[in-house]
Formats: C-alpha cells, structure tokens, sequence
C-alpha cells in the first residue's frame, strides 16, 4: 500500500529519543550480558491489524545501531492476518534487544489506532460522512497518533490549540451571539478556520449565516440531526462528536452529516499484539 501522505519525520525522532532515553538510562544491564555478535530477529503479528508505525520502529533500531538491515514484508497501512510476519532484522543482538520494547510500544500503539481508524471508516463507507479523530491523544504522542489515524483512512480535525478557533457555548455567551463570536474569531486570528458549536436549530441557522469552516451539532437526537442536514444543505459541512460509537456509527453518518469525530480512535487504545524475538521465524 502506497500513502499520500509522509510520516512527521520531526517528531519520529523526537519520540524515539525520548523513548530510548526513558528506556536505557544509564544503559541496559541485561543486554550487557548477551555477546555482541551479529545476530537475526523477527517481528510477528499475533492479530488481525492494520500496520502502522515502521518510521518510529525502524528509528529505534537505527538509533542503536545505524547499520541495521531491516527488511519489512508489509507495507505501512496493510490489513494483516493473525501469524503474519513483519520484518526481519539482521543487526547486533545487544542493540536488537535493547531496541526492542521502545520499537514494540510505537508498532503495538500506533498499528491500534490504525485499526480501529479502519475500522470506523469502513463503517461509514458509501455515505459522505468523514471519520475525524481529536485532541484527546497520549500525551507526547499527538502526531505520531494522527498520523496513525490517517494511516487507518480517518481525517485529521486540529492538531492542537493553535491551528482553528472552536466556539463553544462561554465563547458565545461572552460575545452576545453566534455572529458576534465568529466576528471577533476573524479580527483575532483572520488566517484559522472557525469551527462553531450549536445547540439548536435556531443556533444552526445563525451559525449557517456567519459562513463558518464547520459546525458541530451538539446532543442532537437522530430526527434533529436529519433536520439539520436538510437545513444546513451542504453549505457548510455538520461534525457530530460525542456519545458515538461503532454500533451507531452507520445510523448517525446515514442522517447526511458530513465529518464525526471520535475520541476514541486515540483515546481507547487497547494495543495490538505484537512480538520481536531473536532468530529465524520456525517453519
């Protein structure tokens, strides 16, 4: 599988220096004890997964041991069976070791999320609905997350603070309205999209008329989601956030909402089973 997109190789090596440095310490006293001879090792799947997470793997070992040969049998973004062979290795067997858990942490957390991103987006398939992730990320981990995320087929909503202004219920009551808290969002900050939280109805028409980026229709049951739909007509697209999960995930994106965004896909994380052990692959 070939991606549209590029790892953030600054923040693969970020992560894997802070990694190795939490790891190591001061230096790996059981690895000591192994001879530094070449050594072989593999990396295998021990369930259905979508991979995700080779740049962050492949740093560790290479920061240990530049020479490493690693030889990878899937691509970044295949869907794997259980028993699947990933990489082998060739290298040192100190730094292979060493390397191991840092490497094995990034592979199991990412490809979960990953899965999981797939695994919503196959559930909207055929409908307009977008499958956005949020900020309720690891702490440390938010773009290697994201990147997982649309490794998995899911959007990217804002990597943080800094890159939209979300308008929630205290920023519209301290402006007055809905117009006048997207008026004050362009003369602060002209250059981020305005992304608006309404309520009701009412709210959703005053929001359609301040010709926002996006609007976030909250705690609407299943009839006033359609309504909006038909209200908002595609002018500007509808996010749904909150209280959504895989078994109702088809019904909200078959309302006509355009994106749903779920904390979930980084939030509750349950890691893919994964293991590197020294030598050849038996059988």
């Amino acid at each position: 599988m070939s991606l549209p997109f590029d790892p953030p190789l600054a923040a693969v090596e970020a992560d894997v220096r802070r990694a190795l440095e939490e790891d190591i310490g001061t230096g790996d006293a059981t690895a000591a004890l192994l001879p530094d001879i070449d050594d072989t090792a593999y990396l295998l799947c021990k369930e259905v997964a979508v991979v995700c997470g080779r740049p962050w793997f492949d740093a560790c070992h290479r920061a240990l041991n530049p020479d490493v040969a690693i030889a990878w049998h899937v691509a970044e973004g295949d869907r794997v069976r259980a028993g699947t062979l990933l990489a082998t290795l060739q290298g040192r067997a100190r730094a292979l070791v060493t390397a191991e858990r840092a490497s094995l942490n990034f592979m199991q957390t990412l490809s979960a999320t990953a899965t999981v991103t797939a695994d919503h987006v196959a559930a909207v398939a055929g409908t307009r609905a977008k499958i956005l992730d949020t900020r309720k990320t690891i702490p440390g981990l938010r773009q290697a997350q994201k990147y997982a995320v649309r490794v998995g087929g899911g959007s990217n909503h804002r990597m943080g603070l800094f890159d939209a202004v979300m308008l929630k219920e205290n920023h519209i009551r301290a402006a007055g309205s809905i117009a006048g808290a997207v008026r004050n969002a362009r003369e602060r900050s002209p250059s981020l999209p305005v992304i608006v939280e309404v309520e009701t109805l009412d709210q959703l028409r005053e929001a359609l008329e301040t010709g926002c980026e996006r609007i976030l229709i909250d705690d609407f049951d299943a009839d006033t989601r359609r309504e909006a739909a038909r209200i908002a007509n595609g002018r500007i697209p509808l996010e749904v956030s909150g209280g959504v999960d895989l078994a109702s995930l088809r019904a909200i994106a078959e309302d006509g909402v355009d994106c749903i965004s779920i904390g979930g896909l980084t939030k509750h994380v349950r890691a893919i089973d994964l293991s590197l052990k020294l030598g050849r692959k038996p059988g």
